[in-house]
């Protein structure tokens, strides 16, 4: 069975860190973009973020931070933001099917009708070096919401998946999420 949790411990942190650096390299030394403007792994370190991960036997799977309506430059209304998503190298499609699946279930049981996420895209969507990926997501039912600056200022394609209770889906993925805070009340802003 898989477990979905927010990661509670320094231990489980830095684990999430070692992850995102390890993806990291691994998209470097295939010519893939990586945030240039963003740490990304004191991102997980940070207990205020309140990292998630998805486990498998004990195994870190993915990790990521989950944000309710953060304040974007694209897409109206309510949302589930998943920000910086990082899954282990060379696990990558499965994992992303039960993140999607995941994802879409915690967002409708929030009473939240959407999912955005950004991956960053450093050329026309077309004929980035990302597109085969976009073209999975689209298959696992995210939809392209084209380009623009992204959550850390840089470029990214922006995605949205509608938010559907999957019921029965816990025998599948465990759920110890906690209710993600807005972005606003991460940095303490009233």
């Amino acid at each position: 069975m898989y477990k979905m949790r927010t990661l509670c411990t320094d231990a489980e942190r830095d684990e999430a860190a070692a992850l995102v650096q390890d993806r990291q390299r691994w998209l470097t030394t295939r010519g893939l973009p990586v945030p240039a403007r963003a740490d990304i792994p004191a991102l997980f370190r940070d207990p205020q973020a309140k990292p998630a991960g998805l486990f498998e036997d004990g195994l870190l799977l993915a990790c990521m931070i989950p944000q309710c309506g953060p304040h974007l430059r694209w897409g109206e209304g309510p949302c589930l933001f998943l920000g910086c998503v990082y899954t282990l190298p060379d696990r990558s499609d499965d994992t992303v099917r039960l993140i999607t699946l995941w994802v879409s279930d915690f967002a409708a049981r929030l009473g939240v009708p959407l999912v955005r996420a950004e991956v960053l895209a450093r050329h026309p969507l077309g004929v980035d070096p990302i597109a085969t990926f976009l073209h999975r997501l689209t298959d696992m039912g995210w939809d392209l919401r084209g380009s623009g600056t992204g959550q850390h200022d840089e470029r990214v394609a922006r995605l949205e998946l509608t938010a559907e209770r999957r019921p029965g889906l816990s025998a599948l993925i465990g759920c110890r999420v906690h209710e993600p805070r807005s972005a606003a009340d991460q940095r303490g802003i009233a």
